[in-house]
């Protein structure tokens, strides 16, 4: 069989489209992109080739279908390009955002797979229709070449009945399939991995709390290298303070709104939308920086929505500590855990309980791609910072499908 050495990522949402290509030997990325606005006016196509200048291409594309022609023209572009030919692409892998109770691991695209993913789209209404016209936009302009689903939630398919499971009527359950599915799967897949090689312990008998924190947040208790619980449920609202989401709040809050008149759409726009850092400080979109500093300036809003954050984290930290009889490490990930060490300070100062201990200076000094421990050598737990990388997850997993 030919070796899968050239894989190209696909990450499609509902007006955008992010692609990266990679040689997968020795896992380099060769360029990346982005398409904005695909539909809408003023779309255009932001590429970069590893180590050349940014181009921009204004281009109208009324749909994923024009979208990726355009990822593909730029691709083997005779001056920007990084391939003569899509016949040089081995392999191109999709991240799908969810794949419901039916796909546990990645899968090679069969038009039953796109068929399942389908009937998964309620789930997931903004995302996996996308993903889909993606897979079938790939499909078309790069005839013959294989291409692989990687699902967000596909990770997470290994917690326990009593993990995902919500209290409800089983047979409404059962019906529309509401239960705890998770997601950020491919980066805490990734996140595992990578802290079970920097702790030198078998994947299989690693013990960690990984930590994706972003505008959009999530942890996950990872026992014996697999998932036992994650802090997003049905959808990514539930769990942690994110930059607009809401994060777990009262279920009864909604019928007390409704009942002062807002409506579904507008409860949804809001606890997605309008909720989160945003709601609790103004900061448009929650942008973590302008929070922090707006807190360095005094503002009692913001050091209150920084504290509510390490608050939540902490205690999801120490209750998936004890679920999983003891963490090897706790590991922060993704533009919060990678960059803020304001937040990050405000989680670990809260774990003392553990024998976690921050070093401040090291914390300090850690962002922009950098990877260390930021705990004290003394800490009875270490707080690990590691780069994730989910397209470079994404390719992995696209070969490993490809090479069963």
């Amino acid at each position: 069989m030919k070796a899968i050495q050239k894989v190209l990522v696909v990450n499609c949402g509902s007006s955008s489209l992010k692609f990266q290509l990679f040689d997968m030997k020795g896992e380099k990325m060769l360029c990346k992109g982005l398409v904005e606005r695909i539909g809408i006016a003023g779309s255009r196509l932001v590429y970069t080739k590893t180590g050349s200048e940014k181009v921009v291409r204004e281009v109208e594309m009324k749909d994923h279908v024009e979208a990726i022609q355009q990822v593909m023209a730029v691709l083997t572009d005779a001056e920007v390009g990084v391939i003569k030919t899509l016949k040089e692409l081995d392999a191109i892998g999709h991240r799908v955002v969810h794949g419901g109770e039916k796909f546990s691991a990645s899968v090679k695209v069969l038009a039953a797979t796109k068929k399942e993913i389908g009937k998964i789209s309620p789930l997931a209404p903004l995302h996996n229709p996308a993903n889909l016209q993606g897979i079938e936009a790939c499909e078309k302009a790069a005839k013959g070449v294989p291409n692989v689903v990687v699902f967000d939630t596909a990770f997470h398919q290994t917690m326990p009945g009593c993990a995902y499971q919500y209290a409800l009527p089983r047979a409404v359950a059962r019906k529309y399939g509401i239960r705890k599915y998770g997601f950020h799967g491919t980066s805490h897949k990734f996140i595992t991995q990578a802290a079970a090689a920097w702790l030198k312990k078998p994947l299989k008998k690693v013990n960690l709390v990984t930590c994706h924190l972003g505008n959009g947040s999530s942890l996950a208790a990872v026992k014996n290298g697999a998932c036992m619980d994650t802090t997003m449920g049905l959808t990514p609202l539930d769990g942690l303070i994110m930059g607009t989401r809401s994060g777990t709040l009262d279920p009864a809050v909604i019928f007390f709104l409704a009942r002062q008149g807002y409506t579904l759409d507008q409860l949804d726009k809001m606890l997605n939308k309008e909720s989160g850092f945003q709601g609790l400080t103004g900061a448009f979109g929650g942008d973590t920086r302008d929070v922090v500093a707006k807190a360095g300036k005094g503002d009692v809003d913001a050091i209150e929505a920084l504290e509510a954050f390490g608050h939540r984290a902490a205690l999801y930290i120490g209750g998936y500590n004890t679920l999983i009889g003891g963490a090897d490490a706790i590991v922060m990930a993704g533009g919060i855990g990678e960059n803020a060490a304001e937040l990050r300070e405000q989680i670990v100062k809260r774990l003392g309980a553990l024998g976690v201990k921050l070093d401040k200076k090291a914390n300090k000094a850690m962002f922009g791609g950098k990877s260390g421990v930021i705990s004290t050598a003394d800490s009875k737990i270490p707080v690990v910072v590691i780069p994730t990388n989910e397209e470079l997850m994404i390719a992995r997993e696209t070969v490993q499908v490809l090479v069963k």
